[in-house]
């Protein structure tokens, strides 16, 4: 990667989570040296945000009570109810990349749905579904094992007699909540959702709520 800059101070993304560099602060330059990549296990319930820009007076968990390290910051965003892969980083560059949908980065989603959805089910989100904000880019989805994954905390609400199902879903989208909303368009519900990689970045061998910090090898 070539060199780009971050600012050393402020937070470098907006409320709608886009890159925004501060204005007037001192940049520095970023290269093979001193680029951080962090990869970090959301739990749930969790913001993937630094500070907690609520009105709520119940405080509540962020990055900054998992991730010690300064000056990084999300590409993209994680739903405070869901779980998995977060990457951070001091790069505007690889966050750009990550984050914006024009650069169409793969990211692959386990869903825990309510129900048992079919082939004829799963097929409509493999050709795109219209949704209240357009038609969604074909997904590819498979049914899988129920992953050897953590617990949550709180666990799911399961209903008494009826049947949930893994999926793995991967968009190349980044609307807001869209892979909830995607199953629940075709009648399976949501109730876990847990991202499992970005691009190449995965959450293998990551505690959920530990995070890796990524050599430079790694990182390319």
């Amino acid at each position: 990667m070539g060199q780009t800059s971050v600012a050393t101070q402020g937070n470098w993304q907006n409320k709608r989570g886009k890159p925004q560099q501060s204005q007037g602060k001192k940049a520095l330059n970023i290269n093979n040296e001193n680029r951080i990549v962090i990869l970090l296990n959301k739990p749930f319930d969790v913001l993937s945000q630094f500070t907690d820009e609520g009105t709520s007076k119940v405080k509540r968990k962020t990055l900054k009570d998992f991730v010690p390290i300064k000056d990084v910051y999300a590409a993209g965003r994680l739903d405070r109810d869901s779980e998995g892969l977060l990457l951070l980083t001091n790069d505007g560059k690889l966050q750009h990349k990550l984050a914006e949908p024009k650069q169409k980065t793969a990211k692959t989603y386990w869903a825990q749905v309510e129900g048992s959805p079919q082939s004829s089910d799963l097929n409509k989100l493999r050709a795109g579904v219209e949704l209240k904000d357009g038609l969604t880019k074909p997904a590819i989805i498979s049914i899988i094992e129920s992953p050897n994954i953590w617990d949550r905390i709180p666990p799911i609400r399961e209903r008494a007699n009826i049947p949930t199902t893994w999926l793995s879903i991967t968009i190349t989208e980044g609307r807001n909540r869209q892979v909830r909303r995607m199953t629940a368009h075709i009648g399976f519900p949501t109730l876990r959702l847990i991202r499992y990689s970005i691009g190449k970045y995965t959450i293998e061998g990551i505690t959920n709520g530990d995070y890796k910090t990524l050599d430079n090898t790694s990182q390319e």
